[in-house]
């Protein structure tokens, strides 16, 4: 009898024509633990949606290939006929209600219940709860994973360790569990109590459960894993087994791309030795994009590249700086201190920022092409304002001929200045971000994932234009981006941000393997310690 739990066979899955994967071949044996390992956008969310029928998948056309369970063809329509065959996920963002006990956490939509007078004849919805067989089910679900705190606590105020086991607790008492699901499962736990999640995990795959670890700690992988499959782009690159492998080799896959530096030095270039911007103990409450205390000097004339995984704070950097999100620290720029609670200031002082959420924050989409790009310049810069006595009035001849050149420079591709800009492409948008950055006259650039969803042939323009106005204007430019094979391609040095600190600073020509091994957090000190790495802390 095969010991195969889930197989994936040949599956691919396309939104509106771009393939997110292709051909992907993927199994679990019982009582196995299977990493799944990818940079961001490799395609492992979308196979964890297929594998749950998430509306995301089965509201676009499915997908194609098969999934099987058992060895019996399987395809959900929703996450509730995946529950019920006994597959569960361990979310990285918690999902628990903060003012219920830990039982009634553990419970809930699965209440047991016992009926009373009332509900004989008003109907089972009026049954009463019963917290004896319930908190005996979260007992023993706690015991398997040897918690001995009490199932009677409430949530609320408990350590971040303890609502992870909670979460755990509450998959593992669903009847019939055979398939686990861990997404980053350590990444808000300390050390302590990662090691008590991962002895954790398996002892549940010591139980024939089949577990899926979704992680970007290769230590952890090497630790717990039995075998470990790499995707990339979509595409399935190895499956191996973790004793034949390593932490190195594992990111040279992960990473795998090997990138020409084919940037053109121009002799205009100049990268000064003066400290243009100091960044010193920065602290950002961006939800999701926490930094917690970043030293970071840029020089001025430099591209610098901030780069990590998902999550690890390198998109709160520059929303830090710019005053979007909370922050606190010290940042001098241009030789005078900026208030971090005043973005006007910021802006006024000669920083420009593009930023990654060009919908939320970077553009007014039911307003026109021409208005978006000038509408900070003149909020902040009183550009493109008339007097007349006392008053000021929108100058719009001048709106329209500024806007018109901005098309014209960056190959804005739309009807007229007086389009709607929610009306263009993703990557017009993003042009349209950037122009409303320039129409500011900065002398230093913040840009945030300025190639994200948009075309490949968008993506060179933009790219270009950056290098342009580095290499022509001498703007000194700090770009974020989850692409590393494009900061690779125009950066003079890449920092990379891993749990909120600065895990190291690396040249953009470095390795596959040195990329990926900082990114997942596993050179952090090695990396401190390098030349590089005490630029990025001086």
């Amino acid at each position: 009898m095969s010991d195969s739990l889930l197989q994936f066979r040949n599956v691919s899955k396309s939104y509106y024509g771009n393939s997110v994967l292709s051909g992907i071949d993927f199994e679990v044996k019982k009582g196995e633990i299977h990493a799944l390992i990818g940079e961001n956008g490799a395609g492992k969310s979308t196979l964890m949606n297929i594998l749950f029928g998430m509306p995301v998948i089965t509201g676009t056309g499915g997908y194609e290939g098969d999934v099987l369970i058992d060895g019996k063809k399987i395809a959900f329509k929703s996450p509730h006929e995946a529950m019920y065959a006994g597959i569960g996920m361990v979310h990285q963002e918690f999902m628990l209600i903060p003012g219920f006990t830990i039982t009634e956490n553990i419970k809930i939509n699965r209440e047991i219940t016992s009926p009373n007078p009332v509900s004989r004849f008003l109907g089972k919805r009026l049954e009463t709860l019963d917290m004896v067989r319930m908190n005996a089910d979260a007992r023993k679900a706690l015991d398997q994973l040897d918690m001995g705190i009490d199932e009677f606590l409430m949530v609320a105020g408990l350590p971040v360790g303890h609502m992870q086991f909670v979460e755990i607790a509450r998959e593992i008492d669903k009847t019939g569990i055979k398939i686990l699901v861990f997404d980053e499962p350590t990444a808000v736990l300390a050390e302590s109590e990662a090691q008590n999640l991962l002895a954790a995990v398996k002892r549940l795959a010591a139980k024939g459960i089949g577990i899926i670890f979704i992680s970007h700690r290769l230590d952890e992988i090497i630790g717990v894993a039995d075998r470990v499959t790499v995707l990339r782009d979509g595409e399935l690159v190895t499956t191996k087994d973790v004793k034949d492998t390593n932490a190195v080799e594992i990111a040279s896959l992960m990473i795998g791309r090997k990138v020409a530096i084919n940037r053109v030095q121009s002799e205009g270039r100049r990268v000064s030795d003066d400290v243009f911007m100091s960044i010193e103990d920065l602290h950002v409450g961006m939800p999701g994009e926490m930094v917690k205390g970043i030293d970071l000097k840029i020089k001025k004339g430099e591209i610098v590249g901030i780069g990590g995984l998902a999550g690890q704070g390198k998109l709160g950097i520059a929303n830090g700086v710019m005053g979007t999100y909370p922050s606190r620290g010290e940042v001098v720029f241009n030789g005078k201190r900026l208030n971090l609670d005043d973005p006007h200031a910021t802006i006024a002082s000669g920083i420009g920022f593009v930023s990654e959420d060009r919908k939320g924050v970077g553009l007014l989409l039911n307003e026109s092409i021409e208005l978006n790009i000038a509408f900070t310049a003149m909020q902040v810069g009183n550009k493109f304002l008339k007097k007349s006595g006392p008053f000021r009035f929108q100058d719009d001849a001048e709106i329209r001929r500024h806007a018109l050149k901005m098309i014209k420079d960056l190959d804005i591709r739309c009807e007229s200045p007086v389009q709607h800009a929610g009306a263009l492409s993703g990557g017009n948008q993003q042009k349209i971000c950037v122009a409303r950055a320039l129409t500011q006259d900065p002398i230093f650039l913040f840009v945030s994932e300025p190639t994200r969803g948009i075309d490949i042939g968008a993506k060179k323009l933009i790219l270009d234009l950056l290098l342009k106005l580095n290499e022509e204007y001498g703007m000194t430019i700090v770009m974020t981006s989850s692409e590393l094979a494009e900061l690779r391609s125009i950066c003079d040095r890449i920092v990379i941000v891993c749990e909120g600190k600065v895990g190291g600073v690396l040249p953009p020509d470095a390795s596959d393997a040195d990329f990926g091994l900082m990114m997942s957090g596993s050179r952090v000190k090695k990396a401190e310690n390098s030349p590089e790495g005490r630029a990025a802390h001086v």
